[in-house]
């Protein structure tokens, strides 16, 4: 320990996951022998806002135990002290996991999305199990080199998206699976939700303020190319959803929730075939206010074709007129999905109950689950809850391709995802991953 309770960077710039990479990997904790069935030793990653709530809800499980919480901003730290007093705050995560050791058995990683990948990647290397937020990483390369980490490792992941367990989501899976629409012929998603606009700016601004004293720029910026600060709330807190460089847009802040009880639902395994996408605009900085973006998806058991058009409308853009073929009385939600299937259609709000356009036909809701408590069930059992890192970096994958057909509007690019690889257009690749800087690195597994 250092000689107070919060600690900042120290020398190891260096000491990257690609070096970690090159080590030994720690078993999990369950394989370790940590008595996990009396408790489960958890830090939490990223402090407030989303972390809040995250380490709120994972703490109230009877057998967690916070031991520590980090903090790139140690101004955001505040909120979590109260949950445990004794526990140390930290400023780098890497500090964190190098001092306490085997008293982490588990992380949460809530901080954005260009870090998910670098931290949880680190975590489960040193067999840690970790619950990230949505979207599971910043690029498709990294969404595969998670799911293939934490096969390697061994660890219990589930990835944030915790509407995946919510009484509407499983309603409407049970639903799509009992066959109260019959098979599906395609999928209509949207939300309202704009590309940009949470920081007011389409390019850096041309005059820069002092970091703040609580905040580590450098630990901020972390695998992206090295920016000014700029000022409060341009790219932190919160605002960095706006930016190609440390958020994914609309599709990257929802996608992971809208899609999700499409996946899920039709079983989906296959990787996209293509993607294509229209919208109002992009420079080299943000994403676009409005897109829509459309999949083409190999077809389940549960799809009327052999492959699935899956549509994607964001910043207020929506289904035609006519698709929903709604019911009098009814009506599209501000955000959701519509499941056109051979008997009808369903259609499903973002959090709310699913119905149909069958008269006479009702939908009887299935019990919701607690997304949190599950995960640390599953550290403490060994067992593996649903919405892990395999499906949620898959279903993370095929969110990010989207982002990366924004980079060619109007073009439809042909998916190769064993190799992953664009195959119709060689400047698309290296869309599917980033360049990283200096001591920020991740290995390819």
């Amino acid at each position: 320990m250092t000689s107070s309770k919060e600690t900042t960077r120290r020398d190891f710039l260096k000491t990257t996951v690609a070096a970690a990479a090159a080590t030994t990997f720690a078993a999990p904790a369950f394989v370790r022998g940590q008595n996990l069935n009396s408790q489960l030793q958890f830090a939490g990653i990223g402090t407030d806002g989303k972390g809040y709530s995250d380490i709120k809800l994972i703490a109230s499980h009877d057998k967690v135990k916070c031991v520590a919480f980090c903090d790139v901003d140690l101004a955001r730290t505040e909120k979590v002290k109260p949950l445990a007093p004794e526990a140390p705050i930290y400023q780098d995560y890497k500090a964190m996991l190098d001092e306490l050791g085997d008293k982490i058995d588990a992380v949460s990683v809530s901080t954005p999305d260009h870090t998910h990948a670098i931290i949880s990647m680190d975590a489960m290397q040193r067999g840690k199990h970790v619950y990230c937020q949505k979207p599971l990483t910043r690029t498709v390369w990294e969404a595969r080199q998670m799911r293939l980490q934490a096969k390697k490792s061994g660890v219990i992941t589930r990835m944030g998206n915790q509407i995946h367990s919510h009484s509407a989501y499983r309603t409407g899976v049970k639903a799509i699976q009992d066959g109260v629409i019959g098979k599906v012929s395609a999928v209509h998603s949207w939300v309202g939700t704009t590309g940009h606009g949470r920081s007011g700016l389409l390019e850096p601004p041309k005059t820069n303020e002092a970091v703040p004293k609580t905040l580590d720029w450098n630990l901020w910026v972390s695998v992206a190319p090295m920016r000014p600060y700029g000022g409060n709330r341009v790219y932190h807190p919160f605002t960095w959803r706006d930016w190609q460089d440390f958020g994914s847009g609309a599709i990257g802040d929802f996608g992971c929730h809208l899609l999700d009880p499409v996946y899920t639902a039709l079983k989906i395994t296959g990787d996209p075939i293509s993607v294509h996408s229209e919208h109002t605009g992009m420079n080299d900085e943000v994403w676009p206010a409005q897109e829509t973006i459309k999949y083409i998806i190999p077809g389940t058991q549960y799809t009327a074709g052999r492959s699935l058009p899956i549509n994607w409308y964001d910043g207020g853009r929506r289904p035609a007129n006519g698709i929903a073929k709604l019911l009098p009385g009814q009506s599209l939600p501000g955000g959701g999905s519509i499941f056109v299937g051979e008997k009808g259609n369903m259609i499903l709000p973002h959090v709310g109950m699913p119905f149909v356009n069958i008269e006479g036909v009702t939908i009887e809701p299935v019990e919701g689950l607690d997304h949190y408590h599950g995960w640390v069930d599953g550290c403490l059992s060994g067992k593996q809850p649903s919405d892990g890192f395999e499906y949620g970096g898959h279903l993370t994958e095929a969110v990010q391709l989207g982002n990366v057909a924004a980079y060619f509007p109007g073009e439809t690019l042909e998916f190769d995802g064993k190799a992953l690889k664009i195959t119709n257009n060689s400047a698309a690749n290296k869309y599917l991953t980033r360049d990283y800087r200096t001591g920020f690195e991740i290995a390819s597994i």
